[in-house]
């Protein structure tokens, strides 16, 4: 594998994240518990959405084979995304939203921060935008953290079961295969075991705070990084491609 396709792969994956997360927090705009909150979700998944854009652009640029952004979003099966399995579940109650985007914003706070650093200066660029609405985004997941965690016995239960759900799904952000070994050599790619360390810090301090009991799990679910995913993947395709493959190039 040569460094442009391990750069092509590796911003895939990330736009990949980015993407499919967007599309599952949009799917409670009109839907949030209350108009603030409703309008902070919905601009959180533009924020995500932002990012996903301007990375499937430099994929787009860095394949150099003529496709653009949209081609990469709406073209391609699931066996062809590799996003991690924990942004395609679904967003369930109020709570299991909220404990995944913490499991996810308290990653990318940690993993944009090293990336800014990256010697590629497009990546670099993108993840030094994207810091300052990410610190945004984890102060509020975990303010929501902590409100349901110390509020009454039923959002404090709802809180521990949706942790204890996908907590199996966290062990997978930090895996690292040939193409991050490959750019880690490079000085390009983040080391995602120093992001763990990080991650699980920040994590269990949050949960101890919020009196919830981090889980004991050690199975981990896995597939992602070989486009293997679960099957609520396919059903966010079919919902979010649908235009696109229906009446190719739709333009509004």
């Amino acid at each position: 594998m040569t460094q442009q396709e391990a750069i092509y792969n590796y911003t895939l994956r990330l736009g990949d994240n980015s993407l499919i997360l967007a599309q599952r927090i949009a799917e409670w705009t009109g839907h949030g518990p209350f108009l603030e909150e409703d309008l902070a979700l919905t601009n959180i998944s533009l924020d995500i959405l932002g990012q996903a854009k301007s990375l499937f652009e430099y994929a787009a640029q860095v394949e150099g084979k003529g496709r653009t952004e949209d081609d990469i979003a709406y073209l391609r099966s699931e066996r062809n995304f590799y996003n991690t399995l924990l942004v395609e579940q679904p967003n369930g109650d109020y709570a299991k939203t909220i404990a995944r985007q913490f499991f996810v914003d308290v990653f990318d706070l940690h993993f944009y921060t090293a990336l800014s650093k990256s010697k590629d200066q497009t990546l670099a660029g993108i993840a030094a935008k994207s810091i300052k609405e990410i610190t945004y985004h984890v102060r509020h997941s975990k303010s929501w953290i902590l409100r349901f965690g110390n509020g009454t016995e039923e959002s404090h239960q709802r809180l521990q079961d949706a942790v204890n759900e996908l907590w199996r799904f966290t062990g997978e952000l930090f895996e690292m295969n040939e193409i991050d070994e490959l750019l880690l050599k490079a000085g390009i790619a983040v080391d995602l075991n120093a992001v763990k360390t990080l991650w699980d810090k920040q994590v269990t301090d949050t949960l101890k705070e919020a009196t919830i009991t981090t889980p004991l799990v050690t199975y981990m679910q896995t597939g992602s990084r070989k486009g293997k995913h679960t099957e609520h993947l396919g059903f966010i395709l079919a919902e979010m491609q649908y235009l696109q493959r229906a009446i190719p190039g739709a333009k509004w």
